[in-house]
């Protein structure tokens, strides 16, 4: 038996542990600027560590180096983060006026991916640049001539689905991150309004589990309070059927958490 164990331990091989860094070293390591490391992470261009919570994002060496190993780095990773601010400059890419631009934008044929507040307070919204670029390829049409009458009827009744397109693309990207079933839950539970989850989330505790499991604002998210007054409303679902849609998905997404902690009691009430 002795000799055994030794031999085991003469063949024993050291696996080195995986080098493990912050955001601000990630984003030196990619070549990639603040906002643009973010925009990477947020669609899931690079991928963070599973997080442990109160905990920064980390990057695991063997991702940094998936990210540096693709065709075309770095130029292909920044086209593919590159951001335009506003309607002027979205519509600059796209070689048509600013008013073209909103109204396209406004009838939901363009989806932003994030947002700033300006100090008037009024809410700038961000595109992704290669997105315009393929719209314009994809839809030559809709940058010429007279609008659709399906856009004529939203104009007219002055809808503007920017912010609801927002959160669909915002919740999807997030849920795409998480397997966890509670996760999932806090996500979908952190668009509704605070009412519509304490109808929904009945229990006080569970309602504890999702309120510390839910997601930080996005990047971006303005710190000043008058201007954060404006952009978390963004974060909130408006219209009653996105609100039912939501709330769906939440009791679909509760049901599976509960599951899961009565099964294994890994995560939130039993």
């Amino acid at each position: 038996m002795k000799v055994a164990v030794e031999a085991a331990q003469a063949v024993r091989v050291e696996v080195p542990s995986q080098r493990i860094v912050g955001g601000a070293r990630a984003a030196g390591e990619l070549g990639l600027s603040r906002s643009e490391f973010a925009r990477a992470v947020q669609l899931g261009l690079v991928r963070p560590e599973p997080s442990v919570r109160g905990a920064g994002a980390a990057y695991a060496q063997a991702e940094l180096d998936r990210v540096t190993s693709a065709e075309g780095f770095p130029q292909a990773l920044r086209a593919q983060v590159e951001t335009v601010a506003g309607a002027e400059a979205a519509g600059g890419v796209l070689g048509i006026s600013p008013g073209r631009f909103t109204r396209l934008a406004r009838c939901g044929h363009l989806t932003p991916v994030g947002y700033r507040i300006n100090r008037y307070r009024a809410v700038v919204w961000l595109y992704l640049a290669e997105e315009l670029r393929q719209f314009a390829a994809r839809e030559p049409g809709m940058l010429r001539g007279s609008a659709p009458p399906g856009d004529r009827e939203l104009m007219e009744a002055k809808a503007d689905l920017r912010p609801r397109a927002w959160r669909a693309r915002h919740v999807g990207l997030l849920l795409r991150r998480t397997a966890d079933p509670w996760e999932r839950a806090a996500v979908l539970a952190s668009v509704l309004p605070e009412d519509e989850v304490c109808e929904a989330v009945p229990d006080p505790a569970e309602r504890t589990v999702l309120a510390a499991l839910a997601p930080p604002p996005p990047y971006g998210h303005p710190q000043i309070p008058a201007a954060a007054a404006v952009a978390v409303r963004l974060l909130r679902a408006g219209p009653p059927d996105e609100i039912d849609w939501y709330r769906t998905s939440l009791d679909f997404a509760l049901s599976g958490a509960r599951g899961q902690s009565k099964s294994t009691g890994e995560r939130g009430p039993t």
